[in-house]
């Protein structure tokens, strides 16, 4: 709880920046918003007076994201490649540009996919598997481990013996093999997010962002230059929540933000239904729940199943390939294992994670305020709901936020989704 006492200095500290510093891009726009709210029609209420704000404000005016954030990957890049890209530039996922592709191509011929950390890692797992259950042929020293964790990867509940194939032997021997040097990202284009993928463009409206954010769990939209054929933009959760972070002191913003989370209805998921792992279990059921769940993260409970001990996102999946010599002391990556690890491992590297060096709580009684102003400073994604024994009673991630400020009218996106492929049906990731 001492992690959210500093929660109401910070916020007067955001107040008096608001009004003394230059206005950061996001707070400019923050001011569009407060510009509009002013002329709305009295009779609407807060959200419907934000929706249509929202809507009269396109997504190009959202400000740009970082250089460094904005990486394309070529479809002809190995898996290790693209494991080392995506991990070197602290992002979950990134587009695939077809090398293919004529030079006129529009956006969605030059791209073919969202390629992901974790769909990387479950696709290597999966097409590792045996052709057949009574299958005897051993092959070789890689393809019997590879086997025996596949066989505990399936979608079936893992138990605790089957932690026993998860050794950094494994990951190391999987990491040095032809075949995650050689296959491409092309090759697993049938495991993608989006094939192609859904983007915005330019002028669609903020309000259509938002909705895609938080009601359809997308954590990232592209932003697509029509003229230029490539994306412009990448609007993220995160930068959605720092925009209203640099928002606190207008009016708008404190007539939602300083309700308390239990009047706006959070947290939406409550105890029994977080999706969580015992800390005694196989790490590779965190990472296989976070994806048949699709979900960014997920906690670690000790046996009691109510008190959180840690934490495990998505991204920690690049720690199984990027350092698997971390695990040498292991006989068996638990989800406990796997944090002391990682946690030792960052330690000596003089390196941090915000998933595993520490966990954020608070209570129902807080402000969305104060949430925001956390999560923001803070560059986490979720905050675990407590009650006063310190009991797990929900969390609340960075898409509920989001959903709480504005709705999505009926019929809103008509046939918005009808050019979008879904995943194919045998997909397995």
């Amino acid at each position: 709880m001492a992690s959210m006492q500093l929660m109401r200095k910070e916020n007067a500290i955001a107040h008096e920046v608001m009004q003394d510093s230059p206005k950061s891009p996001e707070a400019r726009l923050g001011m569009k918003v407060e510009d509009l709210w002013d002329v709305q029609e009295p009779q609407l209420s807060p959200t419907e007076k934000l929706n249509a704000c929202f809507e009269s404000i396109p997504v190009s005016a959202f400000p740009p994201a970082p250089s460094s954030q904005v990486i394309e990957i070529k479809s002809d890049t190995s898996l290790a490649e693209a494991v080392q890209i995506l991990s070197e530039h602290k992002i979950l996922s990134a587009p695939v540009v077809d090398v293919d592709a004529p030079e006129d191509a529009s956006w969605i011929d030059r791209y073919i996919g969202i390629v992901e950390f974790a769909g990387i890692v479950v696709w290597i797992l999966h097409q590792s598997e045996p052709p057949s259950p009574k299958s005897t042929t051993p092959g070789s020293a890689l393809e019997v481990a590879v086997n025996r964790v596949t066989n505990a990867a399936g979608f079936g509940i893992l138990g605790p013996e089957d932690a026993q194939a998860t050794s950094g032997n494994f990951f190391e021997a999987l990491t040095s093999s032809e075949f995650y040097k050689n296959t491409k990202v092309r090759d697993i284009a049938g495991s993608f997010r989006w094939a192609p993928f859904l983007a915005l463009q330019k002028s669609n409206s903020f309000l259509t962002m938002l909705l895609l954010l938080s009601n359809y769990k997308m954590k990232s939209v592209p932003v697509v230059d029509l003229g230029e054929a490539k994306i412009d933009n990448i609007v993220t959760q995160s930068s959605v929540i720092h925009m209203l972070a640099e928002c606190a002191g207008l009016q708008w913003f404190e007539s939602w933000g300083t309700k308390k989370l239990s009047e706006i209805g959070l947290p939406l998921m409550t105890r029994d239904h977080v999706v969580k792992v015992y800390e005694e279990e196989p790490v590779l059921q965190a990472f296989k729940l976070m994806r048949k769940k699709r979900v960014g993260a997920i906690p670690i409970v000790d046996s009691s199943g109510v008190k959180v001990v840690g934490n495990i996102s998505i991204r920690d999946v690049q720690f199984l390939l990027t350092a698997p010599e971390i695990y040498h002391d292991y006989r068996s990556i638990t989800a406990k294992n796997f944090l002391t690890a990682v946690r030792s491992y960052l330690k000596k590297h003089q390196g941090t994670s915000p998933f595993v060096s520490g966990m954020v709580v608070c209570t129902k009684n807080h402000s969305v305020k104060e949430l925001i102003m956390k999560l923001d400073s803070e560059k986490i994604h979720r905050v675990y709901v407590v009650d006063d024994a310190g009991n797990l009673e929900g969390v609340i991630t960075l898409r509920d936020i989001i959903s709480r400020l504005v709705h999505e009218p009926h019929g809103y996106f008509g046939d918005f989704f009808d050019g979008v492929l879904p995943l194919p049906l045998n997909s397995r990731v």
